[in-house]
C-alpha cells in the first residue's frame, strides 16, 4: 500500500486525533502504518496530509511542500503562544486607542509593514512549538518556566495578501474564545487560559479590530509568529485569531 490522503482537520483536534478518527471510520487502514506530514496546532483547521503504507518512507519529501493559509489577526493582545490558546503576556486597550479603533489608520499601518513579511526573511521559532533545543522541544522549556534562546530559521513567503478589517466587541470576542478553547482536549492549560481571558476582557463596550489575510509560504513558516511580529512592527500587541490551511503542495481539496 502507498497512499496519500488529505483530511480536513477540525478546529480543536490535534493531528493525531484527526488521523486516529479517520482510521476508526476506515477499517481497511486499521493496521496500516500511517503518519501525518506537517503539524497543525489544535486551533488551526484545514488540510492535513496523511501518508499510509510505503508513503510513510517519503515523509521528508512531503514535509517540504509549500502551504497556503487564510488567517485573521486580532489587535490589542499578545499571548505566549501567539494565538488565543495562550496566556496574555501584553495588552493595550488604553494606549494606542486611535490605532486600535480606527480602521483607516490601522489599514495604512498594515499595508506599510507587509513588505517585511514577504520574500525570504529570518523568523524565530515560537517558544510554544515542537522545535528541539538540546534534545527537548521548546514548549517543554516554556511550560517549565525555563529560559532558553529560541532558534531562528529562514522562511520564504511567496505572497501575503491583506483583505481588510472588521470589528468585534468585547462580549463577542470572549464568546468566541470560550466556544473554541473548550473544543481542545488534552493538557493545553485551558482552564487557566480561560480564567486569564475572562479577567482581561472585563471592559465593556470595547471594540477590537480584526484583519484578514491569505498567505502562500514555504514549509516551516509559522503563521501565528507572523501575526505576533506584525503587531510588533506596527506597535500594537497582536495575535492570530484564526488560521485555516487551504492548500498543501498541489492539494487543495479533500480526498484520496
Amino acid at each position: 500500500m502507498k497512499k496519500i490522503l488529505i483530511l480536513n482537520k477540525k478546529e480543536g483536534e490535534t493531528p493525531l486525533e484527526a488521523l486516529e478518527g479517520f482510521r476508526k471510520k476506515n477499517k481497511k487502514y486499521k493496521d496500516a502504518k500511517m503518519t501525518y506530514a506537517g503539524k497543525l496546532d489544535p486551533l488551526v483547521s484545514g488540510l492535513l496530509l496523511i501518508l499510509a503504507g510505503d508513503a510513510v518512507k517519503e515523509k521528508e519529501k512531503y514535509l517540504r511542500l509549500s502551504k497556503e493559509y487564510e488567517f485573521s489577526v486580532l489587535f490589542g493582545f499578545t499571548t505566549d503562544t501567539y494565538d488565543i490558546l495562550g496566556k496574555v503576556t501584553h495588552y493595550d486597550i488604553i494606549n494606542n486607542v486611535i490605532m486600535l479603533e480606527s480602521k483607516e489608520t490601522l489599514e495604512k499601518a498594515i499595508k506599510k509593514n507587509l513588505k517585511f513579511f514577504t520574500g525570504k526573511f529570518i523568523q524565530k521559532y515560537p517558544m510554544y512549538s515542537s522545535k528541539t533545543v538540546a534534545g527537548k522541544p521548546l514548549f517543554s522549556y516554556a511550560r517549565a518556566g525555563k529560559k532558553v534562546e529560541s532558534p531562528e530559521h529562514e522562511v520564504n513567503v511567496k505572497s501575503l495578501k491583506f483583505f481588510g478589517i472588521k470589528t468585534i466587541s468585547t462580549k463577542k470576542f470572549l464568546e468566541n474564545i470560550e466556544r473554541r478553547i473548550v473544543k481542545v482536549k488534552g493538557d493545553f492549560r485551558q482552564k487557566k487560559i480561560l480564567k486569564i481571558w475572562r479577567k482581561n476582557l472585563n471592559v465593556k463596550h470595547r471594540v477590537f479590530n480584526i484583519a484578514s489575510f491569505k498567505i502562500k509560504c514555504g514549509s516551516g513558516t509559522y503563521v501565528r509568529a507572523i501575526a505576533n511580529d506584525l503587531g510588533k512592527c506596527i506597535g500594537i500587541p497582536a495575535l492570530a485569531l484564526t488560521i485555516k490551511r487551504t492548500k498543501i503542495g498541489k492539494w487543495s481539496k479533500m480526498g484520496q
